[in-house]
């Protein structure tokens, strides 16, 4: 198929090109031969009247041209594959579908197991590929490398649609031997102490977005990657973390921990789902964002009985 003298299968061979930055990468991921990926850049090359991507020492660098292409390329072809390529019914009990979700280790451990319980219940078959969330996790959705991402409402993107999980509150992790788990846990008594905070990747931890907010100035003693291992790192010290209460409470199961109230104001965690405006109609997303619904519901309710752990 052609438009405007372009064959349109090109466009998979460049937005491989334009992602991989290399022949060889580009022509394993679109199970073609170097020689045929290396026509293909020819073609394209002519087309566009540009190099696209140039040999720079051992890389090859994109062209300011094609730099410009490689998002409008990316679009079209989720458009192609949300119109084109999806099934027009979801059945679980019969699907081997795979998901993948770009999430935190704090929804990991706080709402992914109970997605998982309900999932297997429904379509034991169908599979999961749980990423974490790096730098712009939007750009994963946008370019059809996810198929949700479960983030803050603060932090998602304005471009695609997104739904309220739930809400989550933020409390004062300490050990449970510190001076400071002794009496009221005062805002002078907080803000003197050190604390431990999280830092994921190059972004900033949405407890960290809201007090630079209030204008809020904590002292940073250790910092992380993992909001799950913030209660760990205050255990035999007199610092304090600042957590998630849901993850602070599964993690009160077995360290010696205490959980108090913040003294500072900070406010509540909107969790919401987001997916790419294209796949708004998707049976098996329409399906999954339903069970993450129930599955956030049943994150503050008991276990049926005879649920495995």
């Amino acid at each position: 198929m052609r438009f405007n003298k372009l064959d349109l299968n090109l466009l998979v061979a460049l937005d491989a090109l334009l992602t991989e930055q290399s022949i060889s990468r580009a022509a394993e991921k679109t199970h073609l031969s170097q020689s045929a990926m290396s026509n293909a850049l020819a073609r394209l090359r002519e087309y566009f009247e540009d190099e696209l991507l140039v040999q720079v020492g051992r890389k090859m660098e994109p062209t300011t041209r094609a730099q410009s292409l490689k998002d409008p390329v990316r679009d079209i072809l989720v458009r192609v594959e949300a119109s084109v390529t999806a099934q027009p019914q979801f059945i679980p009990a019969q699907s081997t579908r795979l998901f993948r979700l770009l999430i935190s280790d704090y929804t990991l451990m706080t709402l992914v197991p109970h997605l998982q319980r309900l999932a297997y219940k429904q379509a034991p078959g169908v599979r999961f590929e749980l990423r974490p969330q790096a730098t712009q996790p939007q750009r994963a959705l946008e370019r059809g490398e996810a198929d949700l991402l479960i983030i803050p409402k603060d932090f998602c993107s304005t471009s695609h649609p997104s739904e309220l999980l739930f809400e989550e509150t933020f409390c004062s992790v300490l050990w449970s031997e510190s001076h400071l788990a002794s009496g009221t846990l005062t805002e002078d008594r907080y803000m003197s102490a050190g604390h431990v905070v999280v830092q994921p990747g190059d972004g900033v931890a949405l407890t960290d977005w809201f007090m630079q907010q209030s204008s809020i100035k904590r002292q940073a003693e250790t910092s992380t990657f993992s909001f799950l291992s913030q209660a760990s790192l205050v255990v035999g010290t007199h610092r304090i973390a600042t957590m998630h209460r849901r993850l602070a409470l599964l993690a009160a199961r077995f360290l010696p921990i205490a959980i108090r109230d913040l003294p500072v104001p900070i406010p509540h965690m909107q969790q919401v789902v987001q997916w790419h405006q294209h796949r708004t109609t998707d049976p098996g997303l329409v399906w999954l964002r339903a069970l993450l619904r129930e599955a956030a519901t049943a994150m503050d309710s008991p276990l049926p009985p005879g649920t495995p752990g």
